[in-house]
């Protein structure tokens, strides 16, 4: 008699996930970049200049390729460059006070739970068990790579300024999420990167930007600028047109730990065994978040 066998169930990875990945491995260099840059960084300059090279320079990729944004939706970019610009002090702020490692996670590992909470409320996005063991595994693992830092200070005002950041990481993705299910997914990009960068212009207004003029201070701003910006939403564009926003913003998550391996390389800040089991636990709900069910419509489309 033969033997009947059930088919394995194969997990399948949702588009877009590696995009994500590669973005948020970029963005995780930004707080580092920072910190090695010369004194005096304004945290309101250092997101004007992030997002002022990184804009024009999306845009021009997307004229490029002959995408006009003017049938955009006005409304939904507007609030994702609002949070956009919100973002830039708040996070620089929160990582100069507490540190790259504590301040990366902290904001990172917030988003999921804000984006979490909004989604249904927004977009009428279902969050289904697997995000919530994948959110859940993360978080956990974020709060201990936060308990087993060693030699970084917890400063409970970068603390809050981190978690500000997060829920405008949130805001931004769930705003941007609607016109990139409809429009390019690097115009879509583009235009709110500039309009963050329009935005913040008010406040760096009589701040010192004398440090842009050094070596290090132009490199640090061109990093910040092409790689850890441009290149990094470029990614974004597509991934987050190709999954749903929870699950993006689970998968973001892999943002500390590129954070917190290059404190312990680059600043020799001191992560302890704790701190590795909650790197861990980060890379589980990452890889349990991109295996999360993709969306019809969009997230089946062949990248252009």
């Amino acid at each position: 008699m033969a033997r009947i066998t059930s088919p394995r169930r194969r997990s399948v990875v949702a588009p877009g996930a590696i995009f994500v990945i590669m973005a948020m491995a970029l963005t995780g260099t930004a707080g580092t970049a920072q910190e090695l840059g010369p004194d005096g960084i304004s945290p309101q300059v250092v997101g004007l200049l992030r997002l002022g090279i990184a804009g024009p320079v999306v845009l021009a990729v997307s004229l490029a390729r002959r995408e006009s944004p003017r049938s955009m939706p006005v409304g939904p970019l507007i609030v994702a460059a609002a949070a956009m610009a919100a973002y830039q002090p708040f996070f620089f702020g929160g990582v100069g006070r507490t540190g790259v490692a504590v301040g990366t996670i902290v904001a990172l590992g917030s988003t999921p739970v804000f984006a979490g909470a909004l989604a249904p409320l927004v977009h009428g996005d279902a969050v289904s068990r697997r995000w919530m063991a994948a959110t859940a595994s993360a978080v956990v693992g974020g709060g201990l790579l936060l308990a087993g830092g060693e030699e970084i200070g917890v400063d409970p005002v970068g603390v809050a300024m981190a978690l500000v950041a997060g829920m405008a990481y949130a805001v931004f993705a769930l705003a941007v999420k609607g016109p990139l299910e409809h429009h390019s997914p690097v115009a879509v990009m583009g235009v709110s990167l500039c309009g963050g960068a329009v935005m913040l212009l008010p406040l760096s207004i009589g701040s010192d930007v004398a440090w842009v003029a050094t070596a290090r201070g132009a490199a640090v701003a061109l990093h910040l600028g092409l790689l850890a910006t441009a290149l990094a939403y470029y990614l974004l564009g597509f991934g987050l047109a190709r999954l749903q926003v929870p699950t993006a913003t689970t998968i973001s998550l892999f943002e500390p730990l590129t954070a917190a391996a290059l404190g312990m390389v680059v600043l020799g800040e001191r992560l302890t065994a704790t701190a590795g089991v909650g790197a861990a636990f980060v890379g589980r709900g990452t890889a349990r978040g991109r295996l999360a069910t993709p969306p019809t419509g969009q997230a089946s489309r062949a990248l252009t």
